[in-house]
């Protein structure tokens, strides 16, 4: 068999494994939110008995945020379901980023139920009752405790297996919601042992921490939804893929854009010898792209090129100059592209300016004064080039 249908074949042994794991990916985040409906509601149906008999109204709001948490499972599961669709004429990069949205759901879900606990809780500190505790309740009170701490770190810990922000939220919800539970208890000790209420005064710290976390959730989605800079260790590896394949000096300016949890496109810039033919070029690209999407799951739908000096032993002390000049200069961060075209008298290169800088266009033209003090017969034609990628 030939190293072409070795390639075709081992490319399209990836397509099915990812397709694979997405599927077990799906049901796994599925499974684990039916179970989280399941016992939220067994919860919420307990605590609103024991909370209506015993005038809590700590116990009956606890019950309430089981039912927002059941909510929020099942809008997991949906967006999970909407997500999976396939790609189609409207949405060609499929609906992945709708997994996003649902998870903005989940923590807009968390915020709402911190701002009724506080307002609910403030009206009981206006006008006092006298709450009513018995075993039973308590004992019911301290079972949800345990049953949401196991769920919280069961759901959280699943999702961050696979990589589910709807999953790590609702799981951070629970979490929240023992401590809830476990403040009820505290306040119910401290009734029956000294005749103080303080369940009211609890209730209203507790929705605080919860609008705190329920911000906190908010932000971090929208953040995504914004674009983030891309993790470290995946534009390492996909780096260090592109760099692997023969003929290849150097991976630059790599942008990916995320479609979903682990589903990513972009492009990169790659350094090859001024030397290749279209003929190469093409089949160097091609096979990248197989490589890059086999060893990482990305789409890099575009390759761009920059030609690098091998036909001239001045173009080589040329480089060795302007770098030193460039990367001496303060919050440069990298210098790529260099190529000196003798012929014409002219430079080229980018530059990346750390955005700690000041004035970012004031470093890009110290960068240029200083090339074009020390080389002035030479034409320049100098990028400033953002900090996307380590």
């Amino acid at each position: 068999m030939s190293d072409q249908n070795q390639g075709k074949n081992q490319n399209a042994r990836s397509v099915m494994e990812r397709a694979a794991a997405a599927a077990a990916r799906d049901r796994q985040i599925v499974r684990t939110s039916i179970i989280g409906i399941l016992a939220n509601v067994l919860l919420a149906a307990f605590k609103a008995a024991v909370g209506m008999l015993s005038h809590s109204i700590a116990i009956t709001l606890d019950a309430v945020n089981n039912l927002s948490d059941a909510l929020s499972s099942v809008i997991t599961i949906l967006g999970t379901r909407l997500a999976a669709k396939p790609a189609d004429k409207k949405h060609p990069l499929g609906y992945g980023r709708i997994e996003y949205i649902s998870a903005m759901l989940i923590s807009m879900l968390v915020l709402y139920a911190g701002i009724t606990s506080f307002t609910e809780s403030v009206k009981k500190i206006l006008h006092p009752e006298a709450p009513d505790y018995s075993s039973a309740a308590l004992i019911i009170v301290a079972a949800a405790v345990a049953v949401k701490i196991v769920l919280g770190r069961y759901v959280k810990g699943v999702g961050k297996r696979v990589n589910s922000d709807s999953l790590v939220n609702s799981g951070e919800d629970a979490t929240l919601d023992s401590i809830i539970s476990a403040s009820t208890l505290v306040a119910a000790a401290i009734y029956l042992l000294c005749h103080v209420s303080l369940e009211a005064w609890l209730g209203a710290i507790i929705a605080v921490i919860i609008i705190k976390s329920g911000v906190e959730m908010l932000r971090d989605t929208l953040s995504q939804i914004l674009g983030e800079r891309i993790d470290s260790d995946i534009a390492r590896k996909v780096k260090a893929a592109v760099c692997s394949v023969d003929g290849v000096h150097g991976a630059y300016d790599l942008i990916l854009h995320a479609y979903g949890p682990d589903r990513y496109q972009g492009s990169v810039h790659i350094e090859i010898p001024d030397t290749y033919t279209a003929d190469q070029i093409d089949k160097l690209s091609r096979e990248i792209f197989d490589r890059v999407y086999s060893e990482c799951g990305v789409l890099l739908t575009g390759i761009g090129v920059y030609a690098m000096n091998t036909k001239d032993d001045e173009a080589a002390a040329l480089l060795t100059g302007v770098r030193e000049l460039v990367m001496n200069t303060e919050y440069v961060l990298q210098m790529h592209g260099f190529y000196c075209d003798i012929p014409n008298r002219t430079l080229r290169f980018d530059v990346i300016v750390d955005f700690a800088a000041p004035d970012r266009q004031a470093v890009y033209a110290q960068v240029l004064d200083k090339v074009k003090e020390k080389y002035p017969d030479y034409d320049l034609r100098v990028n400033l080039d953002t900090d996307i990628s380590d």
